[in-house]
């Protein structure tokens, strides 16, 4: 395993501990014990090697969308949103099933490409994507609506599909779009007012200016924090998709630099896959399926990590995105557990497949290469 992608994991979960334990510590028991399993699914996944993945991309992408379409008939929302549905609920526990079509998707458009190559194959993956990126729309779920786009696009780029072509297809989905916008507005009021009350702060009603509040915590936290006892004062959210700033309160600016440090390195362990993989010769299938998996898993955390921290920086509108791995909430935190696993299996296998001269040097802070079978997982 990467020891700069494990580096990474424990920095997140840990301040997500520390974040809840400020904003609801009666919740710490159960957030802690979720803590354990994901890092537990981590190091089972990662112990797979990306062909596996790959062969069972078209099944999980389908149960995805089978998911989503019970969410549409059976779904239910929260006390604070009941107009939505976002939730399958079954005895005992809640699962977000649009956390699970983002993994879906990787593993299903890095299978496809793996499998199929790139050459003509745009009108197949859009379809994959649309089907994805709608049924997640009328939950109506906006913000993971886009980030799931964009990982489509993102998956295709890294399979090989050109820039023009991904922007020829962003502009025909856009014109196609147009006519049903203002339709799909209508019918969620909440979308139209979350963008008015970013561009005109006023308009937001008393007491929930949750965005101000988030700021309130990362002034008083300074540069070192206020700790997890500090006395501050409770806002909506503020140990789910605003606990970036609950951080900052507690463990002040050095928290949040640790934070965005710690999204830095899975960027470049994804990285470095894919530098690795235009090094191996010839590129095989199993290859190119990893480099894509590695993109895809990397863009599922840092895409969305950066969209939670420019909502609370207030750049960007309220959506609703639970911080990858920071966050108090299962479905995030377990498959971006999974996303990490990705990296991790998908970095050992194009160092396996290096010449032998490169894989005699590995640079500091990289796991060491496995003699040929000495992992029997493999």
């Amino acid at each position: 395993m990467s020891l700069n992608l494990v580096l990474a994991q424990v920095i997140l979960l840990m301040l997500g501990l520390i974040g809840v334990a400020t904003a609801a510590p009666d919740m710490i028991p159960d957030h802690a014990s979720k803590v354990v399993i994901a890092l537990l699914v981590t190091f089972a996944l990662s112990r797979l090697r990306p062909r596996a993945f790959l062969s069972m991309g078209t099944f999980v992408w389908a149960v995805t969308l089978i998911l989503l379409v019970l969410v549409l008939v059976f779904g239910v929302g929260t006390e604070l949103s009941p107009g939505v549905k976002r939730w399958l609920r079954i005895p005992g526990f809640q699962f977000q099933p649009s956390e699970f079509a983002k993994l879906g998707l990787i593993l299903q458009l890095a299978s496809f490409f793996a499998r199929r190559g790139v050459q003509h194959k745009l009108l197949s993956a859009t379809v994959m994507i649309g089907l994805s990126t709608v049924l997640v729309l009328l939950e109506p779920d906006l913000g993971s609506t886009v980030l799931i786009f964009a990982l489509g696009l993102v998956l295709m780029y890294a399979a090989g599909v050109k820039l023009n072509n991904i922007g020829g297809l962003l502009l025909g989905i856009g014109l196609m779009a147009l006519p049903f916008v203002s339709v799909y507005l209508e019918r969620h009021p909440y979308i139209l007012a979350r963008f008015q009350t970013h561009t005109q702060p006023g308009a937001a009603q008393v007491g929930l200016d949750q965005i101000g509040k988030a700021h309130r915590d990362l002034n008083y936290g300074g540069f070192w924090g206020q700790g997890p006892d500090g006395p501050r004062y409770p806002y909506f959210a503020d140990h789910t998709d605003a606990v970036a700033a609950t951080v900052g309160f507690s463990n002040g600016l050095l928290g949040v630099t640790m934070m965005i440090f710690a999204y830095w390195l899975v960027v470049s362990a994804a990285l470095q896959v894919a530098e690795t993989a235009s090094r191996v010769r010839p590129m095989t299938p199993q290859i190119h399926g990893a480099s894509i998996l590695a993109t895809g898993a990397m863009f599922m955390v840092v895409g969305q990590a950066f969209v939670n921290l420019a909502v609370v920086a207030g750049l960007f509108p309220v959506t609703g995105v639970p911080l990858p791995l920071v966050s108090y909430g299962f479905s995030s935190m377990l498959t971006m557990s999974a996303a990490l696993a990705l990296i991790h299996s998908a970095l050992r296998e194009v160092r396996r497949h290096l010449p032998q001269e490169e894989t005699s040097e590995v640079k500091p802070g990289e796991e060491a290469e496995l003699p040929t079978g000495a992992a029997a997982s493999d």
